[in-house]
């Protein structure tokens, strides 16, 4: 594994210095990020259900039973915290607005204190493991470096191919979640430093793989959740004609407070959280708590996936559908888009519960020249234009290739003109 994280480390080097952003996510369109992004949701509840088939082998029948609800409960309070911000009148401003940005954690925190409570203390419990001590946690090893050198030199360029697969992951995965934090809604003003940040990642992957510990990636739906936390109302001065006459109004306007401290005391809150004595505390969660992290996660995901509401779609009476645009014919080419996206989206969930799982980010990947090349066959223009949109600019695949059509259309008539007056000077 260590060479695999060192392979995958330069290959981000690589991705960072020549801005890979620029020149491959400009092909990428919401069809693959809304489907990727369904995938991480899938795959966040899947994790609880492990967790709770984890606590059904290990603990008595009452405390499996707690179990169930320890991890409900820790999902539905962080949901309920989530929304605080429409309480209003209900408490003060900054009151709200703490629920709201610290839900999971309040959550968290009140689910781990409630099994110490009364009776409930006497149920077994299945916890997080924490190291005791300041040593790897493997018996096999006394030192924190793996003796990657080591290896013979066939294996190492063996792992390249494991090192790509890592690479492409990480690099799709860090910008499609770079991408959903940074939409219009969100109003950043701000450019994204996607080559810094893989740059970083691929150190982190890197020095990973030297410690002989998995890498650290995963940034839905984290980063989008970061995000919402920091949405705030501003005003701002917007300028109208009103009969002929430029008039500024004051509009309240919604945007994120772009900063830095909040990431830095996260980072910081990791860094004490794994030093003893809090690794103690640390220690005291029980895993039923964790699949409740993983529900609320998988839930404020799914909560926002376009896919999801085409999907209600699919059981709403027609005479309940909402208009569609004048050139859409009808809901049916929608439909049967949102099927195709959640049916490859399970195929791919499916792989990864094999030992194929590896090389999933292809097909993934797979899934930008399925789109372009393949469903523009299939499914009518003005379908695609009205469901789908490049991911990282404005407009659609269908609005570039009219434009590009339009130019030729011109080029062509120019020089039609050009050969004419030739002919007549001629």
């Amino acid at each position: 594994m260590a060479w695999s994280l060192i392979h995958a480390g330069w290959m981000h080097y690589i991705l960072a210095i020549f801005n890979a952003h620029d020149w491959t996510m400009r092909y990428v369109t919401t069809f693959t990020t809304e489907a990727f992004s369904l995938l991480n949701s899938i795959i966040y509840f899947h994790k609880a259900i492990q967790e709770l088939q984890r606590a059904h082998s290990s603990l008595s029948v009452a405390a499996f039973l707690y179990a169930i609800i320890g991890a409900v409960g820790t999902m539905l309070l962080a949901i309920f915290l989530s929304t605080a911000e429409s309480w209003k009148p209900l408490f003060h401003r900054y009151i709200r607005m703490g629920l709201s940005e610290y839900a999971a954690a309040i959550s968290i925190i009140i689910f781990i204190g409630l099994p110490h409570i009364g009776e409930l203390e006497s149920l077994d419990k299945l916890t997080l493991q924490v190291s005791t001590s300041f040593r790897p946690t493997s018996p096999d090893r006394s030192v924190f470096f793996v003796q990657f050198w080591h290896l013979e030199v066939s294996w190492i360029f063996a792992a390249i191919i494991p090192g790509l697969i890592i690479t492409v992951l990480f690099f799709f995965d860090h910008e499609v979640s770079s991408i959903i934090c940074t939409i219009d809604r969100y109003g950043t003003k701000k450019p994204g430093g996607f080559a810094w940040d893989i740059a970083l990642l691929g150190t982190t992957t890197a020095v990973c793989g030297m410690l002989g510990i998995p890498p650290a990636n995963g940034l839905l739906p984290q980063a989008p959740l970061h995000s919402e936390s920091l949405m705030h109302t501003e005003k701002q001065e917007v300028r109208t004609i009103v009969n002929g006459e430029e008039v500024m109004e004051i509009k309240e306007v919604r945007r994120v407070y772009e900063q830095r401290w909040s990431t830095f005391l996260h980072a910081g809150a990791i860094l004490v959280f794994i030093s003893p004595p809090f690794q103690h505390v640390l220690g005291l969660t029980p895993t039923s708590v964790l699949a409740g992290l993983f529900l609320f996660m998988g839930e404020q995901s799914l909560s926002v996936n376009p896919i999801l509401y085409r999907f209600f779609y699919l059981l709403t009476p027609p005479s309940e559908l909402p208009p569609l645009p004048d050139r859409v014919k009808s809901y049916w080419g929608v439909h049967v888009y949102t099927v195709v996206q959640i049916v490859v989206t399970i195929i791919v969930f499916i792989v990864t519960l094999t030992k194929g799982a590896p090389a999933f980010p292809l097909l993934i990947v797979a899934l930008v020249p399925v789109r372009l090349l393949l469903m523009t066959k299939i499914w009518p223009r003005e379908t695609l234009r009205f469901v789908d949109a490049w991911a990282c600019r404005e407009g659609t695949p269908e609005d570039d290739e009219d434009a590009t059509n339009s130019l030729s259309v011109a080029e062509g008539s120019v020089q039609g003109e050009a050969h004419m007056l030739e002919e007549l000077t001629a």
